[in-house]
């Protein structure tokens, strides 16, 4: 398993191509859900690129099921305060941890700013429901830790009942068939073009760099493409 504190993912050349931001709420192929929604509506941005392989990923599910998107773009100044926040929780939960321990647990559940795929605006957190918008089971809600989940939050953790099972299954089939990568620590993030993409895949650099969305651009993208 690679974690975010993987010296390798921090090795990694960052290069961003200039592709164009998406409004999900400008895209009804997709649903979005609200709980992760901030003033200026970044949770509902994401790279063209991404939402190209969301839709591909969505007509490869089973009759009757929709990706339900929660958070896709992430400032620096979120994801800073999740980090630390998540950080300081540990320590004072096992103080006794040396500080290389604590960063990679901490990294087990929130990347180290400066390799964050959410404020590259390549990764996705996301769920399944069905076509009237009920979640399925997945065996964990969304953002569940692995401190207080005992790791079931883990993609491929053993521990969870067979439909979760089942669930799971269909999301990696459907985000990986369509190009993207999965954090295995958290069965619900999915990135494409960022740094841990990239070193999964083996791609020279990166697509996406970090990106202040006051600067990002927003196109709409064809449900078809």
């Amino acid at each position: 398993m690679i974690l975010l504190s993987d010296p390798r993912v921090a090795a990694v050349p960052s290069a961003d191509d200039g592709e164009e931001f998406v409004d999900l709420r400008e895209l009804p192929e997709l649903r979005l859900d609200g709980r992760a929604a901030d003033p200026v509506g970044a949770y509902a941005r994401l790279r063209a690129g991404v939402v190209e392989r969301l839709l591909t990923a969505q007509r490869a599910l089973p009759g009757g099921l929709r990706l339900l998107v929660v958070e896709g773009y992430r400032p620096y100044r979120v994801q800073l305060a999740i980090f630390t926040g998540y950080r300081d929780e540990l320590r004072r939960r096992h103080p006794d941890w040396s500080p290389q321990r604590l960063h990679r647990e901490t990294t087990k559940f929130v990347a180290p700013v400066e390799v964050a795929p959410h404020s590259t605006g390549g990764a996705v957190d996301l769920t399944l429901c069905t076509d009237d918008g009920v979640e399925l089971d997945l065996g964990t809600a969304i953002d569940a830790t692995p401190e207080d989940s005992a790791d079931a939050c883990f993609t491929d953790a053993p521990a969870i009942g067979g439909t979760a099972r089942r669930h799971r299954r269909i999301l990696v089939d459907a985000l990986g068939g369509a190009g993207m990568v999965n954090y295995p620590t958290e069965w619900w993030h999915w990135s494409y073009g960022d740094r841990y993409w990239a070193l999964i895949t083996g791609a020279p650099h990166t697509r996406y760099g970090p990106v202040d969305l006051a600067a990002a651009r927003s196109v709409p993208v064809p449900a078809e493409r």
